[in-house]
């Protein structure tokens, strides 16, 4: 008999333990600072019901399954259910600042809050989050200065700021981003010359900023993957010298309305360029075409 009641009660105990893990924490405490700040942060009124924030029920664990009510969208965790990996919101139209705690999230890989109205500078505590490799936070009302603390993110490989009000010089020191891939600063109050630029980069795009000074070879050293130029709509002047034609893996260029005044270009030494489309149109460019150019698509003096 007693053999039978001891095996009841531990039966009775693992049951009891294993129906209530669910209560148990298992998103880290910094964590769950994180996001409860980060919720804290958007003004309630922005908040629609149907919205993934407002699924954001932190009297639930975070990253506990199954996700029918609570926290049904805008994060993912980690295999072991301890860490936020991905912030991703909807655009709902949230607006708010962003709270500095949100490097909390020290697990972070991809952070995306695009097609909302959060405003004010971006904290220059996100840069501390060295594991980041996707910061998208273009279509917003970010303003002030890119942080020079950007740098840090040794592992990013895609930055999109697109479509915000940031102003002033871009950091000095990008090219120590070796990891960057994809650079969208389109469409933002930026202004001064190139700096050096990462040299893994694919695709640069700046574009409707007030950038200035010439293109220098300096700023484009090493570039040899570089697919994709985009850099219309600002105030580059000078030479376009011959250099720039011959980056390697070149594809398509846009550099109309500028204020460039000459093109040179040497014959490539490869026959089979990938260049297949350069806009120059709407700049103060004198002078034939150089002939080179005539065998791709081109638009020089067009519009």
């Amino acid at each position: 008999m007693l053999p039978r009641i001891l095996s009841f009660l531990l039966s009775s105990f693992i049951l009891f333990n294993t129906e209530n893990l669910v209560a148990v924490a298992l998103t880290s405490p910094q964590d769950i600072s994180a996001l409860k700040a980060f919720k804290a942060s958007v003004k309630p009124s922005s908040i629609q019901p149907w919205s993934c924030l407002a699924s954001w029920d932190f009297t639930t664990d975070p990253c506990a399954f199954p996700r029918r009510t609570h926290f049904i969208c805008g994060i993912t965790c980690s295999p072991d259910s301890t860490r936020v990996t991905q912030l991703t919101l909807d655009p709902a139209g949230y607006s708010g600042r962003l709270t500095p705690l949100i490097s909390l999230l020290t697990s972070l890989t991809i952070l995306d809050l695009v097609d909302n109205n959060f405003y004010g500078p971006i904290p220059s505590s996100i840069f501390s989050l060295i594991n980041l490799q996707t910061l998208t936070l273009s279509s917003n009302s970010f303003s002030g200065a890119v942080p020079n603390s950007i740098t840090n993110l040794k592992s990013l490989e895609s930055l999109d700021l697109s479509h915000n009000y940031l102003s002033g010089y871009l950091p000095k020191t990008m090219n120590s981003m070796s990891s960057l891939r994809r650079l969208d600063l389109s469409y933002n109050k930026l202004t001064g010359p190139l700096p050096k630029l990462p040299y893994n980069l694919l695709e640069l795009a700046l574009k409707a900023n007030s950038l200035s000074g010439s293109l220098s070879k300096s700023s484009f050293d090493r570039l040899t993957r570089l697919e994709v130029v985009e850099l219309s709509e600002n105030s580059f002047t000078g030479t376009l010298e011959p250099w720039f034609f011959l980056l390697p893996a070149l594809q398509q260029v846009d550099l109309a309305n500028n204020s460039l005044t000459r093109v040179e270009v040497s014959k490539p030494s490869n026959a089979n360029s990938d260049l297949v489309a350069v806009d120059l149109g709407f700049n103060k460019i004198e002078g034939n075409a150089p002939c080179i150019l005539l065998i791709i698509h081109c638009c020089l003096l067009c519009h």
